[in-house]
């Protein structure tokens, strides 16, 4: 309680630090700072502690009392007054000022000592024990908690920069999977634009409303399984029209599940692989199924194709599956996972699992689409 019995508006300006100089500061504010209420106690309490050894007559127990709490008083000043300066916000610039405020107090203080036990007429402690006690008991309460509290906003500092390294991660891995998608998209359009033109202004169409849908959450942090599956949609009619009847798709996200946290674009890039792998190698008609599920805090999204199958391929070996492993990896942990396996048919099972945070659902985009790209994703998914 005693170092905080002086407050000065260095307390305030700790608010208005720089970001650079505000962890002494809090630092600083905890340790020396005091309620108006708390200063009033601690004043009180020394009062009492001096009128009692002034009538017990214990002046050398009273002189030893005032030569301790003196370097308290003068450091606690000293660090105070330290900031209102800027070019003192520093935690070196702390330690110089209480370092040189202990060696100056502890001289005071062997003086005050002196005095009071010459006038009295005591025989007491010797100069080395009167510095050792007094500079001793400064740091012991002041030094301390201060190496205490650097310690603290060193790891807090660290963890801050440990969350924007993952933050950036998650930017450049969420930067590899959208221009991946839409260099895809393009490619296809150009071949029909040569092959079916018709068929490549129903895909323009599409990819129009899939870019409708998508740009506003592309930098999002997060996303809910409505938009995806509703991104996943729009982009399976894409493909559904570059297969024609080879590809169909079902879609089965239920009601309540669709306001559930997700990452953004996750479940695109494991739709991307159902397609790639499973509809293109296979020379028949391929069902994409994705269904979503929920059991107790865990959310199961199944993108599942009775295409081509695993075969000889290595399990997860795309790019694509790369990325979403490190973005779980990064975001969640050991509390998500992707795997895949054989379907029970026929065909390969990605299973995503995320835990469960339920959010209330955005309202759906209202995405015009041209009466032939809507009865062409209409035929497919029929």
């Amino acid at each position: 309680m005693m170092p905080g019995l002086l407050a000065t508006p260095a307390d305030a300006a700790v608010a208005q630090a720089p970001s650079g100089t505000k962890a002494p500061q809090q630092a600083l504010a905890r340790l020396v700072g005091a309620s108006r209420r708390q200063r009033l106690q601690a004043f009180a309490l020394v009062a009492g502690i001096s009128a009692l050894a002034c009538a017990l007559r214990a002046y050398a127990w009273l002189g030893m009392f005032a030569m301790l709490l003196l370097p308290l008083l003068l450091c606690t000043l000293a660090l105070q007054a330290s900031q209102l300066r800027p070019a003192w916000r520093s935690w070196r610039a702390l330690w110089l000022v209480l370092g040189a405020a202990l060696l100056l107090s502890g001289a005071l203080a062997l003086l005050l000592y002196r005095w009071w036990m010459q006038a009295h007429a005591l025989r007491g402690l010797n100069a080395a024990q009167v510095l050792a006690c007094a500079i001793g008991f400064g740091a012991l309460v002041l030094a301390l908690p201060l190496r205490h509290a650097q310690n603290q906003a060193g790891a807090l500092h660290l963890a801050e920069l440990k969350r924007a390294a993952l933050a950036a991660r998650l930017q450049a891995l969420q930067a590899q999977i959208e221009p991946h998608f839409l260099y895809n998209t393009l490619a296809n359009t150009r071949y029909l634009a040569r092959h079916e033109p018709a068929k490549a202004v129903v895909m323009l169409d599409h990819l129009i409303a899939y870019l409708h849908a998508a740009l506003p959450d592309l930098r999002s942090p997060t996303s809910t399984l409505g938009r995806e599956f509703e991104l996943a949609e729009h982009y399976l009619a894409l493909m559904a029209i570059r297969f024609g009847a080879r590809l169909r798709y079902r879609l089965d996200c239920p009601a309540h599940l669709r306001g559930a946290s997700v990452p953004p674009l996750m479940l695109m890039a494991l739709v991307e692989n159902a397609v790639q792998h499973g509809v293109e190698p296979q020379p028949g008609a391929v069902c994409v199924a994705l269904v979503a599920r929920a059991d107790a805090d865990k959310l199961t999204i199944v993108v599942g194709d009775d295409g081509a199958g695993l075969g000889q391929c290595v399990l997860g070996s795309g790019v694509g599956l790369r990325n979403v492993r490190e973005r779980l990896a990064a975001l969640f942990g050991e509390r998500a996972s992707v795997t895949l396996r054989a379907g029970t048919l026929a065909g390969t099972d990605a299973v995503l699992c995320l835990p469960l945070t339920l959010a209330p659902a955005p309202a759906p985009v209202a995405v015009a689409v041209p009466a032939a790209a809507a009865a062409a994703a209409a035929a497919a998914q029929a």
